[in-house]
C-alpha cells in the first residue's frame, strides 16, 4: 500500500477568535440552517431556551446574550439539518452498504423521520409503526426466561426525566443492567471521590473561577471538549491567576485563546496566553506528578514551613500518616523518570500550589481513563486536602464532564449498582419491588453479548457499538443479540451494525417543541457543576412522526411490564408528574422540584463538602493511598509505546463533524498516528509513512488497525495518540479499571509494525 499523506498546515492562530467564528458559519450555512439555527443559537443556554446539546459546561449565569461555543453551534446546527434520512433513503441503501461507509457519512445523512425495523430479507431498514414497534419490543422481552437478559443503555444526552423513568422501566421488568456512557468516561470520579470527600461530583461552582488564585488542568483539553470553559481561564489569566496544564499533548487553547465575544480582542486580532506553564508528562506519568508536589509540601512542612493546612487537616480528614508515609518512600529520581519532567519543575509547580490560598483542579479523561484511574482522581484530592482547598470559595476539585447530561443521569439512578435506599425509596415511590442484584456496566455488556447472556439491548441515544472498546469483538456481539433498538435522531453505527431483529425510533431533539397532550413541556438537565435547569426546545420537530424520549420509554414499559402499578401513560403526558416522583426518590436534593425549576436560572443540588460535611462512612474527608508510581501495568516489550486515543476539534463522542483538525493542523484524513520526532526516527519513520499500529496484548489476540499515516507531533518519548473511535479496535475489553470498569484508553501498550 503506498503511502498517503494527509494535508498538514500547522495552526499558528489563536484558538476560538475569527477561524472559531467562521467555522460555526460555515457548518450552520452546510446544513442549510443558517436563519433558522442563527435564530436557535439566541436560545441556546439562556432562561427559557434549551440548554446545548454538546458537552455538560455551566452556563455563565447567563449574563451573556450568546452563551455558546463553536462546539456548540456545531451540535446544534447537525441537529437541526435540513437533511433527512426518510423511507426513500432506506430503500436506495443496504445495511451492508451503509455499514461500508465512515462515521461522517452516516453523520451526514441528516435526521430520521419514522420508526424503521429491519428486514433480513431485503437487506434494508423498513418503516414500521410506532405500536408494532413497541408490540415488537415488548414481545422479545416478555418472552426472555430472566430479565438480565435485556441491557438497557444510556446516553449522557438523556434529560433527567426519561432517564429517571429508563431507569424505573429497568428495574420494574427486573434488572440493573444499565450500562450508560459515563462508564466509559468518568465513572472515576463516580466511584473514586465518595470515599474520599463523600460525593462523587465536584465541588466547585461558576462563581468559584472568580476567586481562585490558581488553577491546575490535568488531562484536559477545555479548547475542544468544553470550549465555555475557555471564558473562564481568560478572566483568571486576565486578572494574573497562574494556570498549569499538564498533559502529554500540548493543545492550542491553553497556549493562545480569542474569545469570540470578546468584540475588541476580535477587532484587534489579539489574544490571551492561557496556560503560564505546560507540563509535558508522560502517559500516565501524573501518579509521581502529583505524589511529587505532595512530597514537596511535606518536605516543607517538616522543615517548620507553614505550606499545610493543620486545622483544617485536623478538624476534617483521616488517613494523613498513611499517605505522608507511602509519598516520602519515593524519591526524587524514582519520581522524575516515572512522570518526565524534572524535580526543579516539580518544585517550582508545588511552590506555585502553596502559596495559593485557593487553588481548582480540573481533570478530564487523560486522568480517568487509566488502569487505576479510580484512584488518580483520589490522588488529586489528596493534594487538595493538604492545603485545606474545599469549602472556601475558589478552591475544589472540578471534573470536567463531557455529554451534557451524563452527571445527571447518574443522579437519578441511571447505575448498575444502585445503593439499598435507592431501592427502597423506588418500592415506596412506585409499589414495586425492584430488582436488587448488580447489574452490567459496559465492559460486562459486551462480554454478556457475547455469552449470550445478554440477549435485548435497547440504547436510549448514544452510539454504542461504536463507543466501546474492543471494536471487532463488540461488533460480533451486538450482531449476535436477539434484537437491538437505537432510539436516536441520526443514523449511526449501532444502527448498521445491529442484531438479529433491529429497530430504530427517532426521537424529537433537544432543541425541539416538545408537546404532549398536556401541552408543551420541558425537561431538565444537571450540568457538570451541579446546576439544574429547564430546557424547553424552539424549533418545530423535524418531522411529525417524532416521540419525545420519555414517551418511548413510557410505551416500551407498557409493552414490556403490562401489569405493572406504575402510571405510565400519565407520566408520558406530564413532565412535572416525573419531577414529582424523582422529588419522592431524592428528597434531601430534589424536594419541591417543580417549585425551584420554575426559577429561570435553575437550582444547585446541594454538594456537602461545600459545607465540609463529609458523608463517609467515618464521618471525615480521607486520604486514600494508591501505592507504586505508574496508573498502569508495566509492560516489558522495548518496543512499546504507550497509546492514547483522542478527539479532532471537529468531533463529538463520536459524532465526526469532517475529518479536519484544524488546531493540530490535520487536514483531510483521520487515519493519522501523533509521534514524537525521535521515535519516529529511531524507527526509520518520515512524515506521512503508512504503518499497522498492533497492540501488545496478554490474550493471544491480534488486534491491528492498518493503514495509518505518521504525523509529527510535539509528545514525550514513547507516547503516540490518535483519533477515537477508528482506533478502538486496539484497547482490549479487559484493559480496564478495575473499581470504575472504565476503560483504559489513555494508556494503550502498542508497537509499530510494517504495513
Amino acid at each position: 500500500m503506498a503511502d498517503r499523506i494527509p494535508r498538514i498546515k500547522p495552526y499558528t492562530h489563536p484558538a476560538g477568535g475569527w477561524g472559531a467564528a467562521a467555522a460555526t458559519a460555515k457548518v450552520l450555512m452546510q446544513q442549510s440552517v443558517l436563519t433558522k439555527g442563527s435564530r436557535a443559537l439566541l436560545a441556546m443556554n439562556q432562561p427559557g431556551g434549551f440548554k446545548c446539546p454538546s458537552c455538560a459546561y455551566p452556563d455563565a449565569a447567563c449574563t451573556k446574550r450568546l452563551e455558546f461555543c463553536e462546539n456548540g453551534a456545531k451540535a446544534l446546527a447537525f441537529e437541526a439539518t435540513k437533511l433527512r434520512a426518510d423511507r426513500d433513503f432506506f430503500a436506495r441503501h443496504t445495511v451492508t452498504e451503509m455499514a461500508r461507509q465512515s462515521d461522517h457519512w452516516l453523520e451526514m445523512q441528516g435526521r430520521l423521520t419514522e420508526p424503521m425495523r429491519y428486514d433480513a430479507a431485503t437487506d434494508h431498514y423498513v418503516p414500521i409503526s410506532w405500536d408494532d414497534a413497541f408490540d415488537l419490543i415488548g414481545r422479545h422481552l416478555r418472552a426472555l426466561d430472566d430479565p438480565n437478559l435485556a441491557g438497557f443503555y444510556t446516553s449522557g444526552r438523556t434529560p433527567n426525566e426519561a432517564a429517571f423513568l429508563w431507569a424505573i422501566l429497568g428495574r420494574a421488568y427486573g434488572t440493573n443492567n444499565f450500562p450508560d456512557c459515563s462508564n466509559m468516561c468518568h465513572a472515576p470520579t463516580s466511584e473514586g471521590l465518595p470515599p474520599a470527600i463523600g460525593i462523587g461530583k465536584g465541588t466547585c461552582v461558576m462563581e468559584d473561577w472568580e476567586h481562585a488564585e490558581a488553577i491546575f488542568i490535568l488531562g484536559q483539553n477545555p479548547g475542544t471538549n468544553s470550549p465555555r470553559m475557555m471564558t473562564n481561564l481568560v478572566e483568571a489569566r486576565k486578572r494574573g491567576v497562574p494556570i498549569i496544564a499538564v498533559n502529554p499533548m500540548p493543545e492550542r487553547a491553553l497556549i493562545e485563546f480569542t474569545e469570540p465575544q470578546d468584540v475588541i480582542q476580535m477587532a484587534r486580532f489579539g489574544h490571551t496566553d492561557i496556560a503560564s506553564d505546560f507540563l509535558q508528562i508522560r502517559i500516565g506519568g501524573d501518579l509521581a506528578f502529583l505524589k511529587g508536589m505532595m512530597r514537596v509540601l511535606f518536605e516543607r512542612d517538616a522543615a517548620g514551613e507553614a505550606v499545610l493546612d493543620h486545622d483544617f487537616i485536623r478538624d476534617n480528614t483521616a488517613g494523613i500518616e498513611a499517605l505522608r508515609a507511602d509519598v516520602m518512600a519515593h524519591d526524587w529520581p524514582e519520581l522524575v523518570a516515572a512522570c518526565g519532567l524534572s524535580e526543579a519543575k516539580i518544585r517550582e509547580c508545588a511552590d506555585i500550589y502553596a502559596r495559593s490560598n485557593a487553588t481548582m483542579i480540573a481533570y478530564g479523561m487523560g486522568i480517568t481513563q487509566h488502569q487505576r484511574g479510580t484512584e488518580l482522581v483520589q490522588q488529586i484530592s489528596n493534594l487538595l486536602l493538604l492545603r485545606g482547598n474545599y469549602g472556601k470559595p475558589g478552591a475544589g476539585i472540578v471534573p470536567v464532564r463531557g455529554h451534557s447530561n451524563v452527571q445527571g443521569d447518574r443522579t437519578v439512578g441511571i447505575n448498575e449498582k444502585p445503593t439499598a435506599l435507592y431501592l427502597d425509596r423506588v418500592r415506596d415511590a412506585f409499589g414495586f419491588e425492584p430488582a436488587r442484584a448488580p447489574g452490567h456496566n459496559t465492559v460486562e455488556t459486551v462480554a454478556a453479548m457475547e455469552a449470550g447472556t445478554v440477549r435485548v439491548f435497547i440504547g436510549l441515544g448514544g452510539n454504542f457499538v461504536r463507543a466501546v472498546p474492543d471494536t471487532e469483538r463488540a461488533y460480533r456481539a451486538m450482531q449476535s443479540v436477539g434484537l437491538t433498538v437505537g432510539i436516536a435522531t441520526k443514523l449511526n453505527r449501532g444502527h448498521v451494525i445491529h442484531g438479529l431483529d433491529a429497530l430504530i425510533l427517532p426521537v424529537i431533539a433537544r432543541s425541539e417543541v416538545l408537546a404532549t397532550t398536556k401541552g408543551e413541556q420541558f425537561v431538565t438537565i444537571e450540568d457538570a457543576m451541579a446546576n439544574v435547569t429547564a430546557s424547553r426546545g424552539v424549533l418545530p420537530p423535524a418531522s411529525p412522526d417524532l416521540l419525545g424520549e420519555v414517551e418511548i420509554v413510557c410505551r416500551i414499559a407498557m409493552a414490556a411490564v403490562p401489569d405493572s402499578p406504575v402510571k405510565w401513560a400519565e407520566y408520558a403526558q406530564d413532565y412535572s408528574l416525573i419531577r414529582d416522583k424523582i422529588a419522592e426518590v431524592y428528597p434531601e436534593i430534589y424536594s419541591d422540584f417543580n417549585r425551584r425549576i420554575a426559577v429561570p436560572t435553575g437550582f444547585h443540588l446541594d454538594i456537602p463538602p461545600r459545607r465540609r460535611i463529609w458523608n463517609t462512612p467515618n464521618g471525615r474527608a480521607n486520604f486514600l493511598v494508591l501505592p507504586g508510581l505508574h496508573a498502569n501495568d508495566p509492560v516489558a516489550d522495548p518496543t512499546m509505546l504507550r497509546l492514547a486515543t483522542i478527539r479532532s476539534h471537529d468531533q463529538f463522542n463520536t459524532t465526526i463533524y469532517s475529518d479536519n483538525d484544524r488546531y493540530r493542523g490535520v487536514y483531510g484524513d483521520r487515519m493519522v498516528l501523533f509521534m514524537n520526532g525521535d521515535d519516529m526516527d529511531e524507527r526509520g519513520l518520515t512524515e506521512g509513512a503508512n504503518i499497522d499500529l498492533e497492540t501488545l496484548s496478554t490474550d493471544g489476540v491480534t488486534r491491528r488497525v492498518e493503514g495509518l499515516s505518521v504525523v509529527r507531533y510535539s509528545l514525550p518519548r514513547g507516547a503516540v495518540a490518535g483519533y477515537y473511535p477508528e482506533l478502538n479496535p486496539l484497547l482490549p475489553l479487559y484493559y480496564f479499571d478495575p473499581l470504575s470498569g472504565t476503560p483504559a484508553a489513555k494508556s494503550i501498550p502498542v508497537r509499530i509494525v510494517a504495513a
